[in-house]
């Protein structure tokens, strides 16, 4: 072969490589995801990583969206703020990402949010503090029930029961101050006085001092504890072993999973707390709109990731379906586009709830998307009002 020929064949298959490169680059849209795979919450993070994986390679297999195969970067912040900001503007400076769905914490996403925001990327987060929506942010949404409306889903049930005085230990981590801070706020509305506070740091390991303190207050009818992790089991435990149980004690949907009845152990009985449908899928009513959603779901989940289901995966579900169908009525990999059709979200019906959105509510959830459960003989039952 001549050396013209030969400058001439490599410039062609060049020519070619990159025009394949673009091309398959046309085929896919990218997706991040930064969660709290490993370190104290991945009790979150764990079952929002696999739930995303399993359902972008089922997205994929069905032929993506509108044409375009997903593809899915996730980074593990372990929990720690510092390390999900520097992952946030890595998805957008290095990887491209045009949506990002996740952030397993509160703490974590409000250190995403700046940088999402000045970037003009969409951000599904799984966090559950009411400060993630509140104030709207222009490119920000959320899947998991507030705080707030946790607060406010417990303050109903002590209302119809007239349970009107309560006590309140919280954790100090971002979750438990925030959910303390709107329970307190909510209290009045509701005619509930918190007559004692006590509150406990993310390693502590016994909460008997607190809770004694509780128990000799006077007239307390109930005992609230906002909080998430491995705290609110140890609660649990100590307020066993001080024999306090008659008196009801109410989590936060923070504990909305399996393991924390395992940590709990027998402690667990009785124990109170507002959740999602998807933990009670089963004794769901056959004309209620989420009993089908909610048992696919964890019958797919549970097949697929061999563990039990928890409302934390249902939250990553729920985010990538509402990103789907939003990038596929937007039909452009225009992040603006994209969050445009996010907000316009209408009775999109997930493991949470039925999800309508709008310029002022990224949310899109009210309180009849809470159940009131019990747990009992180590599983979830619904609590019906009075009873």
């Amino acid at each position: 072969m001549k050396p013209t020929s030969v400058i001439r064949f490599l410039f062609a298959a060049a020519t070619a490589s990159l025009l394949c490169g673009t091309a398959s680059a046309q085929q896919t849209v990218k997706i991040g995801s930064i969660l709290s795979v490993t370190g104290p919450a991945s009790f979150l993070g764990e079952p929002e990583d696999k739930t995303l994986r399993m359902y972008v390679d089922k997205i994929n297999a069905a032929g993506g969206i509108n044409g375009k195969k997903i593809e899915l970067v996730i980074y593990d912040d372990g929990g720690d703020a510092n390390k999900a900001r520097t992952f946030a503007t890595r998805l957008i400076e290095d990887d491209k990402v045009v949506a990002v769905a996740g952030g397993s914490t509160t703490g974590t996403t409000m250190a995403m949010i700046p940088v999402f925001e000045e970037a003009q990327i969409p951000l599904i987060s799984f966090a559950g503090a009411v400060e993630v929506i509140d104030p709207v942010r222009k490119f920000v949404f959320k899947t998991p029930h507030t705080d707030k409306m946790a607060c406010e889903k417990i303050f109903e049930d002590l209302k119809q029961r007239n349970l009107t005085k309560i006590a309140m230990i919280s954790g100090t981590d971002g979750f438990g101050a925030s959910m303390k801070t709107q329970c307190t706020k909510a209290a009045p509305t509701y005619g509930i006085q918190i007559v004692t506070e006590e509150s406990y740091g993310p390693r502590d390991s016994d909460m008997t001092g607190q809770l004694t303190k509780i128990k000799n207050t006077a007239g307390i009818q109930a005992v609230v504890n906002p909080g998430f992790g491995q705290g609110p089991a140890i609660v649990t435990r100590n307020y066993a072993q001080l024999g306090m149980t008659a008196t009801p004690l109410y989590q936060s949907h923070g504990v909305a999973s399996k393991s924390f009845i395992e940590l709990a152990g027998p402690a667990a009985e009785g124990v109170r707390l507002p959740a999602a449908a998807l933990l009670v899928g089963d004794k769901l009513p056959d004309n209620d709109p989420q009993k089908k959603v909610v048992v696919d779901y964890k019958k797919e989940y549970e097949d697929g990731a061999k563990q039990p289901v928890s409302t934390f995966g249902g939250h990553a579900y729920d985010g990538l379906m509402i990103l789907v169908e939003a990038m596929k009525r937007a039909n452009s990999a225009d992040p603006k586009k994209i969050r445009d059709e996010i907000e316009k979200t209408k009775g999109f019906v997930g493991t949470g709830g039925v999800v309508t959105m709008s310029a002022t509510d990224h949310l899109g959830l009210d309180l009849s998307a809470f159940r009131m459960l019990e747990i009992k003989n180590g599983d979830w039952s619904l609590l019906k009002p009075g009873t």
